[in-house]
């Protein structure tokens, strides 16, 4: 990415184009009764990141596939096509499923961290000659809110501990790692393959699926993972999330982040080469047969 950090926010956005440091001060304050109340609920337009999917569905007792079937819609992340997920909303306005006009957020502990930071917008960089992203932070302001006249002041730094939204931060860092270095290497990557997608959809939404993936036959065969590791991440969303960050830099990137397991990768690769011979050799025995078709009816026994 450039330098400039704010190239990328569309025109009229909400999001204000000056940079604010963990100590910037700004005004703020949400509470039941507030006359604009709920209003944000009803123009959501939230983007899911991993961590908020785990939350959400350990939540709502379901599994992460019932869950995107439910409650997310899908779009594109970039011009490849990477997969994104995003709340879903009514269909007549965008009104958040989980706002109750009383009671506000129905699942307000385990809400995404993008509800959590409003109005102040996370935003992740990383410079043209440099290796490591940075956060960043920006004010959002939308006509509808009155929490910007409250007389309440406070820090990003102390807003973002009273809204808890460290910990999604620190799970989410690596999803946003891999966009961004996606983003940056460009052509040197270029488009990732629909099985690539499929991996990255699966680690960072549907992770279910992904501990399915993680038990099928062949995984083990090709990673070195101790038993002690791999039950770990077979109980538990989060440690296997961030596994699944490990495994998505080694795929996509090329990055040793996991040992193979020795000879394993040859030998893959010698089962891909006998398959493919194997399926060569067959469509050339169809081909013969098929072009032999029109004459086996002149051919006596």
């Amino acid at each position: 990415m450039s330098d400039n950090r704010f190239k990328d926010i569309p025109f009229n956005s909400p999001i204000q184009p000056t940079q604010l440091e963990l100590d910037t001060k700004f005004r703020f304050n949400c509470y039941p009764g507030i006359s604009c109340f709920n209003a944000c609920c009803k123009q959501a337009d939230i983007t899911l990141a991993p961590y908020d999917i785990i939350r959400l569905k350990n939540r709502l007792g379901m599994t992460s596939g019932e869950f995107l079937k439910k409650h997310t819609v899908p779009f594109e992340l970039d011009s490849h096509g990477m997969p994104g997920v995003k709340m879903r909303t009514t269909d007549v306005d965008p009104v958040c499923l989980f706002m109750d006009e009383e009671k506000g957020c129905t699942v307000y502990d385990d809400r995404p961290s993008a509800c959590r930071y409003y109005p102040i917008a996370l935003m992740s960089s990383r410079r043209s000659d440099e290796y490591h992203d940075e956060q960043h932070y920006a004010h959002v302001f939308e006509d509808h809110c009155m929490g910007h006249n409250e007389d309440r002041e406070l820090t990003v730094s102390e807003y973002r501990k009273e809204q808890g939204v460290e910990e999604f931060d620190e799970l989410n860092r690596s999803f946003y790692q891999l966009i961004l270095k996606k983003k940056s290497s460009g052509p040197s990557v270029g488009k990732p393959s629909p099985t690539s997608f499929q991996l990255f959809f699966i680690v960072n939404y549907d992770s279910d699926r992904f501990r399915e993936f993680l038990n099928s036959a062949n995984f083990r065969k090709v990673y070195e993972l101790r038993d002690e590791e791999f039950a770990l991440i077979n109980k538990d969303d989060v440690e296997r999330l961030k596994f699944g960050y490990r495994l998505l830099k080694q795929v996509l990137f090329g990055e040793n982040t996991i040992p193979l397991v020795e000879n394993a990768y040859a030998e893959r690769m010698q089962a891909r080469a006998d398959i493919l011979k194997a399926r060569q050799e067959a469509e050339a025995a169809y081909s013969r047969a098929k072009d032999q078709e029109p004459f086996e009816k002149y051919i006596e026994d």
